[in-house]
């Protein structure tokens, strides 16, 4: 098999729930146990840490990796969704697993897969445990897909737990609350392991507390230790400075700390990474120097590849693209939309058909032009739907089912003084990318 060959069996033979949605979700961990007990346990053999989260919790895991890796470490990145190759959800020091590995593993386990069926993102975890033990990494950051009790990852026992937020999404699977899907984030949270969560929310830190407290885990909210003092945006990063006086974070306070990560709401992910490493450090799970954290903050993006956040692809109109997807990632992106300086706005706009339409109509900007899109996937909203609901509104605009020329369009109505935004699903933004 080739590794295109490779890559069209998996999406065509295993149920994926970024292209179909419900009908790939798996409420158990069986499957994952049985592939984890036919490679032996891959996941024994290297250090971990696990990261789960509404938002945020993709960017953390990135600036963890690249963290770990200025610290000396061979650091194994797990993620997902991935956005123009299938590669990009295995990596290692920044490197994408390498299309003969991909091939060979299905090749070798095929007639595994033809017996047990696994979902596509249960098979992708057999593979990146696998990849990261055969390359004996020191440790992996392992991000989870969907919630955290029943996720695929949740067989880790990892040096530390991060949790960076509880919003409303998913809420077919984990739950029509905020403490419902607390508390299906919180079975990440294992005996005498401490646990990072990213921000405090009335709702969800009594979930999350009484859990730490049954596991007999230490708990700390990120958010409560320290805060942004000041903010610089530059074209390609930004450069906080923290105020604090607790939560052992003295040697970054007052210091700037320059990330190239563009988007305000990386303020939020920035102290909860900050909060992990340090716990990693004051615990003795792993050796971080402060050299490590400073240059792995300012080269996260450029070390690990991260792209789509808050991505700016041109200057002349201003083009940027945020693959914030749902309610309370959408609320911190237009936020910062609002602030940005520009003329007319061209809004490139699609969505998924499984998300809280009304709560993310709610949220968008009635100034702007829309052009109502539609990635290339079964679960994504048809354009003519979404075009309907949007109109309904008051929100206007023109139909233009195909994502490229849907940009093309944007780009022939803009003035240089104007600002085209691309979002609404991780999709439109990868197929943006994808052609870029």
């Amino acid at each position: 098999m080739t590794y295109s060959e490779t890559v069209n069996y998996l999406f065509k033979s295993l149920p994926m729930f970024h292209r179909i949605g419900a009908a790939a979700y798996r409420a158990n961990l069986d499957t994952t146990l049985k592939l984890d007990e036919i490679f032996n346990h891959p996941h024994t053999k290297f250090k971990s840490v696990h990261v789960a989260g509404t938002n945020g919790k993709g960017s953390v895991s990135h600036i963890m990796a690249s963290v770990l890796q200025n610290a000396g470490y061979k650091v194994g990145l797990y993620t997902s969704p991935h956005l123009t190759d299938f590669r990009e959800r295995i990596k290692i020091n920044g490197k994408e697993i390498p299309e003969n590995e991909v091939t060979h593993f299905v090749e070798q386990y095929k007639s595994v897969f033809d017996k047990l069926h696994p979902s596509f993102f249960e098979m992708t975890v057999a593979l990146a445990f696998d990849y990261f033990e055969r390359q004996k990494i020191d440790v992996a950051v392992v991000e989870t897909g969907l919630g955290g009790r029943l996720d695929s990852t949740n067989i880790i026992s990892p040096l530390l737990s991060i949790i960076t937020n509880t919003g409303l999404d998913h809420t077919e699977f984990l739950g029509k609350t905020v403490a419902a899907i607390a508390a299906e984030k919180a079975g990440i949270i294992k005996p005498q392991t401490p646990v990072i969560i990213g921000e405090w929310d009335a709702e969800s830190a009594t979930v999350f507390s009484e859990k730490a407290m049954r596991e007999n885990a230490e708990i700390i909210f990120a958010s409560q230790c320290a805060e942004i003092n000041t903010t610089i945006q530059y074209n390609t990063y930004q450069e906080f400075e923290i105020s604090t006086s607790d939560c052992n974070f003295a040697d970054f306070n007052n210091k700037k700390i320059k990330l190239d990560l563009l988007g305000n709401y990386q303020q939020k992910n920035i102290i909860t990474a900050l909060a992990a490493i340090i716990t990693l450090q004051r615990n003795n799970l792993l050796k971080i120097n402060t050299d490590a954290v400073f240059e792995g903050f300012a080269n996260a993006a450029k070390q690990t590849g991260l792209r789509g956040r808050w991505q700016i692809l041109s200057e002349k109109p201003l083009t940027i693209c945020d693959t914030g997807h749902n309610a309370h990632g959408l609320n911190l992106s237009m936020a910062q939309l609002k602030s940005v300086k520009r003329n007319k706005l061209f809004f490139v706009f699609g969505l998924v058909a499984d998300k809280d339409m009304d709560s993310i109509l709610e949220l968008l900007p009635r100034d702007a032009f829309y052009i109502f899109t539609s990635a290339d996937m079964p679960r994504a909203m048809p354009a003519a739907d979404l075009t309907k609901r949007c109109l309904a509104a008051n929100l206007h605009g023109k139909t233009v089912p195909n994502v490229k020329d849907a940009l093309i369009y944007a780009q022939r109505m803009a003035q240089n003084d104007d600002l085209i935004f691309i979002g609404g699903s991780t999709y439109v933004v990868a197929e943006i990318i994808d052609n870029g």
